[in-house]
């Protein structure tokens, strides 16, 4: 059985915490969407603006009440002297099939730190162990190894290619790798 919500937590551990996007984020958001990589191996367009940072904060209410998206805000850092990193998710839900898909970006100067390996940990052990997932399962661009990288060291395991899985805006068809993490196998955040 699923629990879901009724608003996004903050989960933290450590430097490191998980919590509701809020207005004050869009700026940061739409900063951080402007790296070319960002568009080029996730969902988010290449032409990003301010509209649709705010719009990425202002539906995570109702993407909550539709049990659509769980989205995150990143922040890295203790106190005041917390960074925004970039955002995470749990989308894509099944709660018939006791599943989700895991998605994340992160902000060009917060990579290559074990943020985001640390942030898929916290997000999947939520999913887990409070909301009662069975498998959490991210898609990858074949060409994204950092990503791939990153799942596999966050206790991901690697399940193959799916063929033409994408279309991109200027309609080419890529490939993805998928990854998943099942809840009786899956190595808890220590």
């Amino acid at each position: 059985m699923i629990w879901w919500p009724s608003e996004i937590p903050t989960l933290q551990s450590g430097r490191y915490t998980l919590r509701a996007p809020v207005d004050a984020d869009v700026t940061a958001i739409f900063e951080a969407c402007q790296d070319p990589l960002i568009p080029r191996f996730t969902t988010v367009p290449a032409n990003y603006t301010m509209a649709h940072a705010l719009d990425y904060v202002q539906r995570a209410p109702a993407s909550i009440e539709l049990q659509r998206e769980l989205p995150f805000v990143i922040e890295f850092g203790v106190g005041d002297e917390k960074e925004f990193a970039g955002v995470i998710s749990l989308h894509t839900i099944s709660i018939d099939n006791h599943r989700a898909e895991i998605g994340y970006w992160m902000d060009k100067k917060m990579r290559g730190q074990g943020i985001a390996t640390t942030a898929v940990k916290m997000i999947t052990g939520y999913g887990f162990d409070t909301l009662g997932f069975k498998r959490i399962e991210a898609a990858v661009d074949l060409d994204n190894t950092a990503s791939q990288k990153l799942l596999l060291s966050a206790g991901y395991e690697r399940e193959g290619v799916l063929r033409q899985r994408v279309t991109r805006a200027d309609g080419s068809q890529i490939d993805m790798v998928m990854f998943s993490a099942l809840n009786q196998s899956w190595a808890r955040l220590e």
